[in-house]
């Protein structure tokens, strides 16, 4: 039973190692920017944040005044390979090493009477008053009753969760009805529960999507690929693909219509050989004059304005996947003249009234 034990926390770890992905504060920066009114007189809660590490906690603890907030609470994992291990943001008061801490801050006082809030108020704050920081019971997992009770307190959750847990943590937020703005891989939008959620106007993408977004890891974390790895200043940077901004935050972006130029013509766009509906390469090929359903590659839903376009579903492999199966073809995939494309999804436009 020991040796059982033993190999589960071993796992346990070497998951947890996986998962430390540490937002840079110039990307938490570039995105918060646009939500700021929404963030006055609410309580904020970031519960996947170490405070020694998070950006996400030094950027609301440092703007705490600025966008108006009610409340800003922060809880830290134990199974995080960094509590306590580098070298932190802050001190705290009352912290010991690896303990999960809740933080909670009601107001950020002038100490330093520079007549600005900023982060050496914050410093100061963590550092003296020990009633901001207390210990967990817990783990100070998000799935937590302790952590679970925080949550309901709160109006808007923000941080960048474990990618291994997306879907669970997603489910969670929608279940007890929470705002978020959260971090995630671009594949989720083809997982049945979050294709789900978009399709019904539940959940849609944030601004920043574009680019690469660079995540501090752990030294010892382990990257393959050379050209998805840098150090800069002796800290290590990993890029995993393309991160996206998921959210139920109001959006000016998602109301903004896609210039359509092309006009549809039978020989540029042929039809699935096992679907009836034709392809599109491109999001910017849309033919602005065909009423028919059409498959679009995934990036559509960086754009997707729910009154200019429906959802329909994915061609996708795999039972689990929303995708579209046929008996003439081995999975959900589309195909044209025989060619496997990469997973489509299927949209349609709305026709507006006359």
């Amino acid at each position: 039973m020991a040796t059982k034990s033993l190999n589960k926390n071993l796992r346990n770890a070497s998951k947890a190692k996986k998962d430390e992905f540490y937002t840079q504060i110039v990307d938490i920066e570039k995105e918060l920017k646009h939500y700021k009114e929404q963030f006055r007189g609410k309580v904020v809660y970031c519960n996947c944040d170490d405070p020694y590490e998070s950006n996400f906690f030094k950027y609301f603890a440092s703007n705490f005044n600025a966008l108006g907030l009610k409340k800003l609470i922060t809880t830290s994992y134990s199974g995080s390979p960094i509590v306590g291990g580098q070298l932190p943001l802050f001190q705290v008061a009352g912290s010991k090493g690896k303990q999960p801490l809740k933080i909670e801050i009601k107001e950020v006082p002038d100490t330093d009477k520079d007549g600005a809030i900023n982060l050496d108020d914050v410093k100061y704050l963590l550092k003296h008053d020990k009633n901001t920081a207390t210990p967990l019971k817990g783990s100070g997992d998000f799935r937590s009753d302790e952590c679970i009770e925080l949550l309901k307190q709160a109006n808007i959750v923000v941080t960048n969760p474990p990618f291994s847990l997306f879907r669970e943590y997603l489910a969670q937020l929608m279940e007890y009805k929470k705002k978020f703005l959260i971090l995630g891989d671009q594949n989720n939008i083809t997982k049945k529960d979050i294709f789900k959620f978009i399709k019904e106007n539940r959940v849609w993408l944030g601004y920043d999507n574009g680019g690469t977004k660079w995540f501090q890891v752990p030294d010892d974390y382990d990257i393959a690929t050379e050209s998805r790895k840098k150090i800069v200043s002796g800290v290590k940077y990993f890029s995993m693909g393309r991160i996206l901004w998921f959210t139920n935050l109001e959006t000016t972006k998602r109301h903004e219509n896609i210039v359509l130029y092309k006009k549809y013509v039978p020989e540029e766009f042929p039809k699935y050989d096992n679907y009836n509906a034709i392809n599109i390469d491109k999001v910017s090929e849309i033919p602005m004059n065909y009423n028919g359903v059409m498959g679009v590659p995934i990036t559509f839903v960086d754009k997707f304005n729910p009154k200019q376009f429906e959802l329909l579903g994915i061609m996708n492999t795999g039972e689990k996947n929303i995708g579209i199966r046929y008996k003439e073809t081995p999975h959900g995939r589309p195909l044209v003249n025989g060619v496997e494309k990469y997973l489509r999804i299927l949209i349609r436009a709305i026709k507006l009234k006359k």
